[in-house]
């Protein structure tokens, strides 16, 4: 027997605690999970899992929002960025923490609309900015973290440090501004959402090079999650050696892979059939 539409659902109750199994069946429809470029690797393997009790408890919390959520979403992002200027290991433990918190916020925020039926085109908006505004910040932090702002006695702040992580910060935003920007060029030419064959290059060396790319993966660890995990780790290598070597080290990489990935990223949607 087939599940019922959303249309076809009773009125929400919101005096009443849903069970975890009506609650999976609304917010976590089937094929929602596997949807690779839809969900994030951490959601599929543990937040998912987490966010599904936090909703339920929300469920009938009717103070809160669901664009509160994401406003919460978008603060903690920013204070994940402002933690990794605390100096040593604290501060890289306290912005993978926080990035923790911001998934898990962002799994809610949708679960909640959805549960509720409050979905809105201002959330989708406001959860597209949590995301460049987070993952900016955070990456911002970490060049403020390098230059070393709380620097010994007789030396300087290196603002060259400060100046790469911004850098890195702008290819992350430019990133996700390119694939936005698609729906708005197509938009405003009147054509429907890109469907996902069209994002393969029409060129064969650009198809082959993206499927290289997507192999390797590089291009993630500009993503909040694991630019957090890439950062803690090399926090806890900066507290064993005792100095900001790996921590300068993680912000080339960063910006680097941010360039570039800006670069490669616009030339593949230009040579596929996105825009057409």
């Amino acid at each position: 027997m087939s599940k019922p539409s959303t249309a076809e659902r009773p009125p929400v109750d919101l005096t009443r605690r849903p069970s975890i199994e009506e609650l999976r069946a609304v917010i976590h429809p089937e094929g929602m999970l596997q949807r690779r470029s839809a969900e994030h690797w951490a959601g599929r393997l543990y937040m998912r899992r987490i966010s599904l009790r936090i909703t339920r408890v929300l469920s009938t919390v009717t103070v809160i929002t669901p664009n509160g959520l994401t406003y919460l979403m978008m603060l903690t992002g920013v204070l994940a960025g402002v933690a990794l200027v605390v100096p040593g290991l604290t501060g890289a433990v306290l912005g993978a923490l926080l990035i923790q918190v911001y998934l898990l916020l962002d799994c809610v925020d949708g679960e909640v609309a959805r549960w509720r039926r409050q979905t809105s085109l201002t959330g989708v908006y406001l959860d597209r900015v949590g995301h460049y505004v987070s993952e900016a910040a955070l990456l911002t932090g970490l060049g403020l973290r390098a230059a070393d702002l709380f620097h010994r006695e007789g030396t300087h702040a290196a603002w060259q440090w400060a100046f790469l992580g911004t850098l890195a910060a702008l290819g992350a935003i430019l990133i996700k501004s390119e694939t936005d920007l698609v729906d708005v060029a197509r938009a405003r030419s009147g054509l429907t959402a890109v469907e996902d064959s069209a994002s393969v290059p029409r060129s064969t060396a650009v198809a082959k090079a993206r499927r290289a790319a997507s192999l390797l993966k590089f291009h993630r660890l500009v993503g909040a999650v694991e630019a957090s995990l890439f950062i803690l780790a090399a926090g806890i290598a900066d507290a064993v050696r005792g100095d900001l070597f790996f921590t300068r080290l993680a912000v080339v990489v960063l910006a680097a892979i941010a360039v570039l990935q800006t670069v490669l990223h616009l030339l593949s949607i230009v040579l596929s059939s996105r825009l057409r």
